[in-house]
């Protein structure tokens, strides 16, 4: 008997011992079971700005997990060797839940986060833990995609804290191309967590020639402030050639900093620029009075001026959670 899975907007109809697009989610005997629970490929702990996130316990460490699989299959996926494998080609450790939570207390981190692949195609997974660890007062990250069914996403962000969402591009054909996806999913799982009243940050990867023109720069930017709002931070990251892009060029730092001027005029109060270092793109300024409150090199808090997380000069409250 076929089964529907209803968690992903690909809504996969899976036959007897297939699995989705996913890799890992199977039609075993009528039933749908994830085989990746329990059984993480990677296992990390990476400072708080590596996800990216500039405005949730800056300088802080995390816990980071990832099974083997995604729903999207980006032809510039930078973790494809584990997004894109077949669960029973990688090697993954058995870690249940609670164990997630002991180590996450065991080195001290505040928070955990799903990521490297993406926690929605182990969302079971991804959801017990969470639960978990918002009972031993741990925060939890997604770093996603954002390609998700509402109902289902909507039950996983009651145990969430903090989210950085790609938004790939603004353009539908895009999405079909280049990650065998579709953009509206994306926007609505964008909405739908900035109103669920948590921290949303913003991830625009700039891949030369196919989303990196000024225009849909703009366009993207003034998505943002309407949707999300202006305080919603953006990061502009840079492209490197890998997987099944490496005919193109990496991102020029040029292109990286007029995205961010961009930005910045189409009234986003938090731009910044990752994956290449920049003078001024990793650090952050007071909307109000533009002085320098966060400054960063890299992944590395050099100075933080924040003030109970507002601006130490001109009292503006600043978009975060700082404790």
């Amino acid at each position: 008997m076929k089964v529907q899975c209803e968690l992903c907007p690909k809504n996969c109809l899976i036959a007897p011992g297939q699995s989705g697009e996913c890799r890992v989610r199977i039609n075993i005997d009528g039933v749908l079971r994830t085989v990746v629970y329990g059984y993480p490929c990677s296992i990390h702990i990476d400072p708080i700005e590596k996800k990216p996130l500039f405005h949730f316990l800056p300088g802080t460490g995390i816990l980071s997990i990832a099974t083997v699989g995604c729903n999207l299959h980006c032809r510039n996926c930078q973790n494809w060797e584990i997004s894109q494998a077949n669960p029973e080609d990688v090697p993954a450790t058995a870690h249940s839940p609670e164990s997630l939570v002991a180590l996450t207390k065991r080195y001290n981190c505040p928070s955990l986060a799903y990521t490297y692949t993406d926690p929605i195609i182990y969302y079971e997974y991804t959801y017990d833990t969470a639960k978990l660890a918002r009972r031993a007062g741990i925060r939890n990250v997604l770093v996603t995609a954002g390609y998700i069914n509402e109902d289902p996403w909507r039950r996983l962000l009651e145990y969430v804290d903090a989210a950085n969402i790609d938004l790939k591009s603004m353009s539908d054909e895009f999405y079909r191309d280049v990650c065998s996806g579709t953009l509206k999913p994306v926007q609505n799982a964008l909405i739908v967590a900035k109103a669920s009243g948590i921290l949303v940050e913003v991830t625009n990867l700039l891949i030369p020639t196919l989303n990196d023109s000024s225009e849909q720069i703009r366009q993207l930017c003034q998505w943002v402030r309407v949707n999300l709002g202006a305080e919603t931070p953006l990061h502009f990251s840079r492209f490197s050639p890998r997987y099944k892009m490496r005919n193109l060029p990496a991102t020029s730092a040029e292109t990286l900093d007029m995205a961010r001027e961009i930005a910045i005029s189409e009234g986003l109060e938090y731009v910044y620029i990752g994956n290449i270092l920049s003078k001024d793109g990793q650090n952050t300024y007071c909307p109000e009075c533009k002085k320098l409150l966060i400054e960063r090199s890299g992944y590395t808090i050099l100075r933080n001026r924040l003030k109970d997380g507002s601006c130490p000069d001109c009292g503006r409250a600043i978009y975060g959670v700082w404790k």
